[in-house]
């Protein structure tokens, strides 16, 4: 018998009925599984649940980092061409 594949989505509402209150039983009868790949998903989805609130912090950072980036790029091709009119013809 072949293994089913399950979606994030779908192991997530099937892990926030276990938590909203269902009976484990009903949840595990209603789709078919045992209990334990619901325990499993269950420690998943709590040990990375904090990283939905992260998303939009690393966001900001990431825009923030970005535009630090381009004006120090910006900087760097300023000095460049400083340094190559000072050099002038010493080369």
């Amino acid at each position: 018998m072949k293994r089913r594949q399950w979606d994030g989505r779908t192991k997530a509402k099937i892990v926030l009925e276990g938590l909203g209150g269902r009976p484990l039983a009903e949840v595990c009868n209603a789709y078919q599984i045992s209990p334990t790949p619901y325990y499993k998903w269950r420690e998943q989805f709590l040990a990375h649940a904090h990283e939905t609130f992260e998303a939009g912090r690393q966001s900001r950072r990431e825009a923030r980092l970005e535009q630090e980036n381009t004006e120090l790029k910006g900087l760097v091709g300023e000095l460049t061409m400083e340094l190559k009119k000072t050099d002038g013809g010493c080369r």
